[in-house]
């Protein structure tokens, strides 16, 4: 049997919340997940609290970073001027870019919550 799933304040977590989202929506949450490290629940409860959370630097988040900045640079062979890029990957660019300068001296990226709604 799995073993129960607690919060940090040691509060039973046993209540789902499922809602729909677009296509592209889906991508750019499981793009931003597999950036953070951290899971798909952790991660939206994170937003969803406007908590600050810290991404370790461990292979997988680095996986991530590379597959991304690899596609960002194909991206970039491919468009003439920013205007031209989706604004979801503006955005990934944005948070990728946020995580690598504050990885920069050490082995972690402390993120904030950011209550700006996208435009």
């Amino acid at each position: 049997m799995s073993q129960k799933n607690r919060d940090y304040q040691g509060r039973w977590r046993n209540k789902i919340i499922a809602f729909r989202v677009s296509p592209e929506e889906n991508l750019l949450l499981n793009r931003k997940v597999l950036l953070s490290g951290l899971t798909k629940q952790d991660y939206l409860i994170h937003c969803m609290s406007d908590q600050a959370y810290v991404v370790q630097g461990n292979p997988y988040v680095y996986r991530s970073l590379r597959r991304e900045l690899r596609g960002f640079i194909q991206l970039f062979h491919e468009v003439q001027q920013l205007e031209e890029m989706d604004i979801d990957d503006l955005e990934l660019l944005q948070y990728m870019l946020e995580i690598i300068i504050n990885m920069k001296n050490k082995k972690e990226a402390l993120i904030k919550a950011d209550k700006e709604a996208r435009q």
